[in-house]
């Protein structure tokens, strides 16, 4: 699946990790953007329409997230290069993280809830929603359980609120 190959409509998350897979393979079309801080996670707009949005991310073992969700969008990633954690949470109890490593990938509906960081330095991953991103929701947990959310831009950087819950 490449860019011209993608249907008229909304694509499901099993289309969106075929598309991530691919693009993953095709180091030409996005390695030139390739860059990482600690600072700021490095972000970069692949490919935007009116069905889909792709992202090239750059990650550090400083670069979190935070808790959050995709609002109405599924979503895939594959990881490129080093390797990223994926927690999701759980209220009063210990929550769920793997460690995606480079060639593997996964993908998500709109329900989904997670939070994604570097465990590795120098880690590289393609991610892809449908429809297009316009809005997420970042959460705080703290530490007696209780959550809210807050909606954010897509084009906000997404980090840690100010009291997150490990």
């Amino acid at each position: 699946m490449t860019y011209d190959s993608l249907p008229d409509r909304t694509l499901d998350k099993r289309e969106l990790q075929e598309l991530v897979d691919t693009l993953a393979a095709r180091r030409d079309l996005w390695s030139e953007q390739v860059a990482f801080s600690d600072e700021a996670r490095h972000y970069a707009s692949l490919h935007r329409d009116e069905y889909i949005d792709v992202w090239l991310l750059c990650w550090t073992r400083a670069n979190d997230t935070g808790w959050h969700d995709h609002d109405i969008s599924s979503g895939a990633v594959s990881v490129v290069q080093g390797a990223l954690s994926e927690s999701n949470p759980r209220i009063g109890g210990s929550h769920l993280s793997v460690t995606v490593s480079a060639g593997t990938s996964f993908c998500f509906g709109p329900e989904h809830i997670h939070r994604l960081t570097g465990a590795t330095d120098d880690a590289v991953s393609i991610h892809a929603y449908s429809p297009p991103l316009w809005r997420l929701g970042q959460y705080d947990i703290t530490e007696d359980g209780l959550m809210r959310r807050i909606s954010v831009s897509y084009a906000d950087e997404l980090r840690p609120l100010d009291n997150p819950a490990a």
